[in-house]
């Protein structure tokens, strides 16, 4: 999964952001690096990394462009959750197994992305260990991160985030042993239905990342390194990944998550 692709992607900032460490990024990156521009004004790269007063956003470029995606956690739905939580009966939480142990689950996410859902987690009480391999979407993460913890509300949930710069189907393949309770997935897919395209971040991501090609891979990694499910996030009426079947799933109305128990959980935190 490539993302510098230097005919679609470069780094730009407005007159407010940090200059000189908006370029250091783009020379992390290995991209254009534009320096002060308005992004409706460019015209020779579709996406940019964009950093301004609020953080750092992918926004693509030309006049009719739509508004900025950022990893954000303290408006949006992520700040409606923060205000007024969710509990555990959210179907994620129940695909994750809150409602069966009182352990503090440590969860890996080997597919981060915005980290929407592993901010769910967290602030449910889940240890988070994020990996994305992306590294512009690893920078934006970081970015939202850092900007949350300066939020008083967003900050104590944020500390049970930590993010690591890996390809987590590679790092999951090299090691041995368990290295999360739950291991969770979310990836991406060829889409076929138009429809499914709408939310402009997946407009954007695909742009940037194109389909996780290695998901079957990724799954059989994670089986043996999970200490008691992985969870698999799909659309609704996708298919499973290919490879080993779920035991069971759970239904919302636009997506499902398929649960790969591996043993049970203990119903106690002194049982683990």
């Amino acid at each position: 999964m490539s993302c510098q692709n230097s005919l679609v992607l470069a780094v730009g900032c407005s007159p407010l952001a940090e200059h000189n460490a908006v370029r250091q990024l783009a020379e992390a990156l290995e991209l254009p690096f534009l320096g002060i521009v308005k992004p409706r004004d460019v015209f020779n790269f579709g996406v940019l990394l964009f950093a301004d007063e609020s953080g750092l956003s992918l926004q693509v470029t030309g006049p009719k462009a739509p508004g900025p995606v950022r990893a954000e956690f303290t408006s949006g739905k992520a700040g409606y959750r923060l205000e007024h939580g969710g509990g555990t009966g959210q179907l994620i939480a129940r695909a994750i197994g809150l409602q069966k142990t009182r352990m503090t689950l440590h969860v890996l996410d080997a597919t981060a992305g915005l980290g929407q859902d592993g901010f769910v987690l967290a602030g449910l009480g889940c240890q988070m260990t994020l990996m994305e391999r992306s590294p512009v979407i690893h920078a934006l993460l970081a970015d939202g991160l850092a900007r949350g913890r300066l939020n008083e509300a967003a900050a104590p949930v944020i500390e049970r985030m930590r993010l690591r710069s890996e390809d987590s189907i590679h790092w999951l393949t090299d090691g041995e042993g368990d290295v999360a309770d739950v291991i969770y997935l979310d990836p991406m897919f060829p889409h076929r239905d138009k429809s499914a395209l709408v939310k402009k971040e997946m407009r954007v991501f695909r742009e940037l990342v194109g389909d996780d090609e290695d998901a079957p891979g990724l799954l059989v990694a994670a089986l043996t390194r999970a200490r008691y499910r992985v969870v698999v996030k799909r659309p609704r009426k996708a298919p499973s990944i290919e490879g080993p079947k779920p035991a069971t799933r759970i239904e919302g109305k636009s997506s499902r998550y398929d649960i790969y128990p591996i043993k049970a959980f203990p119903v106690s935190a002194a049982g683990k």
